[in-house]
């Protein structure tokens, strides 16, 4: 966005204080002192502040922010060296003297305030660009909670007291230059260079290595899902995914052959275990001279076309690994190559040998390329084209993102990037190749939608169609418990789709593998949580993860394995929904409780329970309770132990009742329980009000239309659902081409409405059948009705 020039001079103040301002279409530019102070309404709730020495020009083109300043009506009086800013939503306070912001809400509460003169530029060679670093503090209350801040694996929701050096995305760190507060406003600091955020008892503060400008957006939303909807305004939208998607998937590192990965999904088809997904790891080129060639150089994928037929045949999709790098041997190298647009620094593999440790006698050459680029990114997505898509698979896993930084060294960053040094715009890189591939892959085709598995992101992905996970985490309890805050800070972060590897990438903590119990009663924890987390899959390295590995029908573990895949294929109906909310209405499908329950200060650290969508929480088991430790002739070993039943401390939000899951049971929220918990069982409640679709048993997400739908109502208070439906997979939603039915529960009358079926696609169900049922403690289900439904409204007394 470029500086606006003065439109009008007007001088104020007196003596040594005497400063300068003028209004602007959008807001107001100020002198003060050594700075200028920029201060723009996008919206009536979203104010971008701009500060920068007062003798330099800049023109900054945003690589998040999408949006541009809309009209809005504003006023400025000037009174006592202030300049009191006022939209409809906010006043805005500049003091004249210092140049320092503060923010009220229209009510006039206090919002946040900018620590005084706490504006800092200090003079910084960036690869021999004279520029600055930058930082700005400001004033949080004492007991006020704030969230988001991208992914960090520290086991904390609330991220008060807490220090993060952002020097680059990691493995499994995602840093994103974004909070919100519980007071219902947030901070987006638009800067991709190297980047400190600390938390301390007197200021909280952003500093950035690099930066022409203080450049920051004040975002006014009133509670949590209001800041994420202004961030996604700023940032953009999220578009939908395929309703295959939200079914389950399987992985492993990796599938070494074609045969084995159709087997995989042949071995699930006659289990009759229900299956959406199966995802190719690397190495299907070959070497690591030839990595990421981006077609199946190894001899073991003889047919890789015949593949991904033979993956269809049995109604399942496939998704394959690509990187962000490329090794020597390649085609897209030598093309990358001969423009300049790779970077030289280490990345993985190091070694050209597919062994560890690295044989660094036979170094790999593979190079990371300029995702800044926009002609790289054609290169890009030619190969991703010619390799891959025109085979037929569904969608891409993008891995290392971030992308892999070895060895680092401070001098890689003086490299040159297509934006100006990598320095300047390192964050921003897995946003800019994951824009890469899903721009390229929207203007290709509109008939299929695109789907992106990513391990690195920053602010504004959510635009892009892609569901991040959390990297290559070890197996362990405690990683399991940090996986609950570290996917609700993220999600928090108005980036609505995350997931992990179910049971943990690196099986390190456990030397029996699969063979010990501890292990797979941690696996099937995992994937309780999987479950309710908005990508189910199940993935890691140094043991298989298929179903079947873990025993057969009739043993303990099995079966709540295939329990919980069969209840993630129910709530299809009710996730697909949810997933509507998303994209049209700014909601979260991973959801913190403080989000609906933000006056229960309860919830405001609340570590180990969330909502799935708006009516169900969640309360993973992350400790082991059916192991026993027994002797053996060298050492102590684990054995399962099923002779007690264990029970788990839940937390029931106050300001409602809930009703538990499994039984029908109504519980008064404001009060900790305890809850049974056998291996086939985590604490489920549902919010007393929420209506909940369930739709029929399957094999795959496809499998049966919806045209029987279990609407189940949990009582205590009135409530209300959309359910939404479209063609599942390609972009004729955003013609209008889906349908929504609306339900409404009156508890008082005990009466459930259904209104007018509205919009309409191809292939729409024009008459369905509805189960009504009310969820009752003794009978579980009671008072249930089937009805004929042909899209006009009906009341059904219950």
């Amino acid at each position: 966005m470029k500086y606006i020039s003065f439109l009008l001079l007007i001088v104020v103040g007196s003596g040594c204080f005497a400063q300068s301002y003028q209004k602007t279409a959008n807001g107001v530019s100020a002198v003060i002192g050594t700075n200028k102070v920029d201060i723009q309404f996008y919206t009536p709730s979203i104010i971008r502040v701009i500060k920068l020495p007062k003798e330099k020009q800049i023109s900054k083109e945003s690589l998040s922010v999408i949006e541009k300043p809309g009209k809005c009506e504003f006023s400025v009086i000037e009174k006592d060296n202030y300049l009191t800013l006022k939209s409809s939503k906010l006043f805005v306070y500049l003091d004249l003297i210092s140049g320092d912001i503060s923010y009220k809400n229209i009510s006039g509460e206090m919002l946040l305030q900018e620590k005084p003169s706490s504006v800092s530029f200090t003079p910084f060679n960036d690869a021999g660009r004279n520029t600055f670093s930058v930082s700005q503090s400001f004033q949080l209350d004492k007991e006020e909670a704030i969230y988001g801040l991208g992914q960090h694996q520290r086991g904390r929701l609330n991220q008060r007291g807490q220090r993060f050096h952002m020097m680059m995305q990691g493995n499994t760190e995602d840093p994103i230059t974004f909070f919100q507060s519980v007071k219902g406003y947030g901070i987006f600091w638009d800067n991709y260079s190297p980047t400190t955020f600390e938390d301390k008892s007197d200021e909280t503060v952003f500093k950035s290595e690099v930066g022409d400008c203080v450049d920051y957006y004040f975002m006014y939303g009133g509670n949590a899902d209001g800041v994420i909807a202004r961030m996604r305004e700023l940032t953009g939208q999220v578009p939908m995914f395929p309703l295959w998607t939200y079914g389950f998937w399987q992985s492993k590192e990796r599938y070494k052959s074609q045969e084995e990965i159709v087997g995989v999904v042949k071995k699930y088809r006659e289990l009759k275990v229900p299956l959406d997904g199966i995802i190719q790891d690397w190495q299907y080129w070959g070497d690591n001279y030839h990595w990421n060639g981006m077609e199946f150089l190894n001899k073991e994928f003889p047919q890789p076309a015949q593949m991904i037929n033979d993956i269809h045949a049995m109604n399942a999709h496939a998704i394959i690994s690509i990187w962000a790098s490329f090794g020597p041997q390649t085609k897209p190298y030598e093309e990358l190559n001969a423009k300049g647009m790779l970077f030289n620094f280490r990345t993985w593999p190091e070694s050209g040998k597919d062994s560890w440790p690295p044989d660094m006698n036979y170094p790999s050459g593979v190079r990371v390329y300029d995702a800044y680029d926009p002609v790289a990114r054609d290169i890009y997505w030619h190969y991703v084209n010619k390799g891959l898509f025109s085979i037929g698979l569904d969608g891409w896993w993008m891995d290392s993102s971030e992308p892999d930084h070895l060895a680092f060294k401070d001098s890689d960053l003086d490299q040159s990037s297509h934006l100006g040094s990598f320095r300047s715009v390192r964050n921003a890189f897995p946003l800019m190749t994951v824009g890469g591939v899903y721009d390229h892959q929207r203007k290709q085709t509109s008939s299929k939608r695109v789907f992106i598995l990513t391990r690195s992101a920053f602010a504004g992905q959510q635009r892009y169609g892609a569901n991040t996970w959390s990297g290559d985490i070890q197996s362990s309890w405690s990683t399991l418990r940090t996986q609950i805050p570290t996917g609700l800070n993220f999600s928090l972060s108005a980036i609505p789709y995350w997931n992990s590897d179910i049971g943990g990438f690196f099986l390190n903590e456990f030397k029996r593998k699969l063979e010990d119990p501890e292990y797979r009663e941690l696996y099937t924890r995992w994937l309780q949580f999987g479950t309710f987390c908005p990508m189910m899959r199940s993935h890691g390295a140094d043991a298989p993860r298929e179903i079947y590995q873990f025993g057969s029908k009739g043993t303990k573990v099995y079966d709540a394995i295939e329990k919980f895949i069969n209840l993630r294929y129910s709530l299809l109906p009710y996730i697909y929904s949810t997933s509507w909310d998303v994209t049209s209405n700014q909601s979260s499908m991973m959801r913190a409780v403080v989000m609906d329950f933000p006056k229960d200060k309860m919830t405001w650290d609340l570590n180990n329970e969330f909502l799935f969508g708006k009516s169900i929480l969640v309360v993973p088991v992350t400790s082991p309770q059916y192991i026993k430790r027994v002797a053996s002739e060298k050492d102590s070993l684990w054995a399962e132990d099923f002779t007690r039943t264990q029970t788990t401390k839940v937390y029931l939000p106050d300001g409602t009742n809930w009703i538990d899951f499994w039984t029908g049971r109504s519980v008064a929220g404001g009060q900790t329980i305890q809850r049974e918990t056998p291996l086939d069982i985590i604490p489920l409640y549902v919010k007393a009000g929420s209506i909940v679709p369930f739709g029929p048993n399957v094999q795959y997400a496809e499998e049966k239309r919806w045209d029987s739908l279990d609407i189940r109502v949990y009582p205590g208070a009135n409530g209300e659902f959309v359910l939404y439906e479209d063609e599942n997979d390609n972009y004729n939603y955003e013609k209008g081409l889906y349908s929504t039915i609306s339900f409404k529960w009156n508890n008082a009358t005990g009466t459930l409405s259904i209104g007018d079926r509205k919009g309409s696609f191809a292939g729409m169900l024009k008459t369905r059948q509805f189960k009504l049922s009310v969820v009752d403690e003794n009978a579980t289900m009671r008072r249930s009705k089937i009805i004929s439904y042909s899209g006009r409204s009906v009341s059904v007394k219950l």
